[in-house]
């Protein structure tokens, strides 16, 4: 029988206490930054996108716009920015016959219906693969003024605080996913970051955000380890160093 993963309950108290708060002392804020978003663009003030979080729970998630209201169309256009990118592996596929294979050197071999290939090769693509999951663009060109102030101060995150109030998310755990990076991380190596709660900030936001050498591979690493050893202290330490890491030096 498959288990419902659930947000501890004193967690589940705390998130609600602190958002309660932070929605009415932040709410100048919200007034002053949906205003100015208004004023330099035409388009909508808040946006959203469907994200994965615990247990692979689909919802909508929320953010100021900091983006021109065609930034999504542009992603494949702007692969050559892609901070996580790499060269990609294609998949050396041979026609099948039974002479290919006698002749072929590996001994370990993959076959579908009419081809085969490498076990190693297979392991490099899937590697390939799984590395350009990722998406992340230094000096992103489809950022606006305000949205580079937002982002860099990340007032953006704000209406996140209306996800935590759902119980979409907590204020500490990891970042909840786009579905096209969240559906290649399903492998034994990956799957435990989606054990720990969705959070506005976490881990990896105060250890490695703003780094121009991050990887895919370093950030689920820090994933799962919150996952594997979160709990209340570890939590009040995360959201102390938040305001600081929250201050980027790089536009990324």
């Amino acid at each position: 029988m498959k288990t419902k993963l659930k947000t501890p309950t004193s967690k589940r108290v705390f998130d609600i206490m602190i958002t309660s708060m932070l929605l009415i002392g932040l709410s100048p804020l919200f007034l002053l930054t949906a205003i100015l978003i208004r004023l330099e663009s035409k388009g909508p003030v808040f946006y959203y996108s469907h994200r994965v979080g615990m247990g692979y729970k689909i919802f909508k998630f929320y953010k100021f716009r900091s983006m021109r209201v065609d930034a999504d169309q542009m992603v494949e256009k702007l692969q050559h920015l892609n901070q996580y990118k790499k060269e990609f592996e294609a998949l050396d596929e041979k026609p099948l016959s039974r002479s290919s294979i006698a002749h072929y050197r590996s001994k370990e071999i993959m076959v579908t219906d009419d081809k085969f290939f490498s076990e190693d090769e297979y392991e490099r693509h899937k590697k390939s693969q799984k590395a350009n999951s990722f998406v992340k663009f230094k000096n992103d060109p489809r950022i606006t003024k305000v949205g580079k102030f937002i982002r860099n101060t990340s007032i953006d995150e704000l209406p996140q605080l209306i996800n935590i109030l759902k119980g979409d998310m907590s204020l500490v755990g990891n970042r909840p996913l786009p579905l096209y990076e969240a559906e290649k991380l399903t492998t034994d190596a990956t799957v435990g970051r989606f054990l720990a709660p969705a959070g506005l900030t976490g881990l990896w936001q105060v250890t490695e955000r703003g780094k121009d050498n991050m990887t895919p591979e370093s950030r689920c690493k820090l994933d799962i380890q919150y996952a594997k050893t979160h709990n209340f202290w570890l939590d009040l330490k995360i959201l102390f160093k938040t305001p600081l890491a929250a201050f980027q030096h790089e536009n990324v």
